[in-house]
């Protein structure tokens, strides 16, 4: 049911060089994880989860393909709807008209202004998570805010050097915000989730203000900054989350999924995780093949071993093949007698006959996406 109160704004400007090979020819939004899903899913998800179907996301203009071709037409979502309305800006765009003296958030207005709710979320694309927007939007009605915060504590291994972080009294009102960057080290850190419900109006009037000032285009770092500004209230997030913003934090995101209370967490609660339909064949596994406490999506032909991972669709392992610990994209060949161990392998790779790709679980080996390896390749 469209809960006729709340406009969404999707923000996937988030991209980070260090999760590079990975991300040069996608967004960051677009990261294969736990075999079926993209990371754009869990937050699109949260939205439609929340019976909101009025949208405004924003991309960059660089990588528009590989969202647009994930998204498709919005049909799984509910955004081809009829009353749907789905409005794509870029990031670049905005930009562009800061740097010419523009009004640079007059599209996000007009947006807010003629989806006409009285209230509007903010969420952005890198934290993976089940979110329920409804019970921040009825805690954020409690307290009366002009906005409110969503935060999680998390250990120092689930955050990067560009989040936000909260101090809290103990009411959980936000008394100061600052980077992880500029905090001291501590055993857990109020971290911002990037996750904001606000009183339409009010933002609308922030944002006006905003552009005439000429401040930041990051509409996360304005609204943290809003937030302890106004002392508001935080909503502490208590459900499974991973910060996606480095290999390592990625490679673990999908390592996690092999728990299955974590998994269940995340993907089997009340909330429905949302993705892209793909009509295919079963996954395959031969009488000589070996698989344990591994993650495969459909189409997959398993004639070797599968340990410990992730396989999204169509990855073929053949026989006396071994796959370890890894992380394996879309349409994948392992040929006989290859080895591959705590890896990333983008999409469309073919390991040769008896090749060994190994990293190491701290320092996972990424291979890029179409590369054909005939060589070992080994690192400590």
């Amino acid at each position: 049911m469209k809960t006729r109160k709340m406009a969404a704004i999707f923000s996937n400007q988030h991209e980070y060089k260090a999760l590079s090979p990975l991300t040069d020819e996608r967004s960051l939004s677009t990261l294969y994880f736990a075999g079926k899903y993209r990371l754009m899913d869990f937050p699109l998800s949260s939205i439609v989860d929340a019976g909101i179907n009025d949208i405004y996301t924003l991309i960059n203009q660089e990588k528009v393909r590989s969202y647009l071709d994930h998204l498709g037409g919005g049909k799984e979502w509910g955004l081809s709807t009829i009353g749907s309305y789905e409005y794509l800006d870029f990031y670049q765009n905005i930009m562009r008209k800061q740097s010419s003296g523009a009004n640079y958030f007059d599209d996000l207005i007009t947006f807010l202004e003629t989806s006409n709710y009285p209230y509007a979320v903010l969420i952005e694309n890198k934290m993976i998570g089940n979110f329920d927007l409804q019970s921040i939007l009825h805690f954020h009605q409690e307290n009366n805010d002009k906005i409110t915060a969503v935060f999680k504590r998390v250990s120092e291994d689930n955050v990067a050097n560009d989040d936000q972080m909260f101090i809290l009294d103990e009411n959980n009102t936000i008394i100061s915000n600052q980077q992880t960057i500029d905090a001291q080290h501590q055993d857990f850190y109020n971290l911002s989730m990037n996750i904001f419900v606000t009183d339409t109006d009010w933002l609308i009037a922030e944002l006006k203000k905003a552009q005439k000032s000429g401040i930041s285009l990051d509409l996360g770092q304005k609204l943290t900054a809003l937030a302890a500004k106004y002392r508001t209230h935080a909503y502490e997030y208590t459900g499974y989350l991973h910060n996606v913003h480095d290999i390592k934090s990625y490679y673990d995101a999908n390592m996690e999924m092999l728990d299955k209370k974590k998994r269940d967490q995340l993907l089997y609660g009340n909330q429905k995780i949302i993705t892209r339909i793909r009509n295919e064949v079963g996954t395959y596994f031969s009488k000589d093949s070996k698989v344990r406490n591994s993650m495969l999506a459909t189409g997959c032909r398993i004639n070797g071993e599968v340990i410990n991972s992730v396989l999204s669709r169509r990855v073929s392992v053949s026989e006396n093949a071994k796959l370890i610990n890894s992380v394996v994209m879309a349409n994948v060949v392992l040929e006989k007698g290859c080895t591959v161990e705590n890896a990333i392998i983008d999409k469309n790779v073919v390991i040769k006959k008896n090749v060994t790709i190994k990293g190491t679980s701290e320092k996972p080996l990424v291979i890029k996406k179409g590369a054909i390896i005939t060589k070992d390749i080994i690192k400590k």
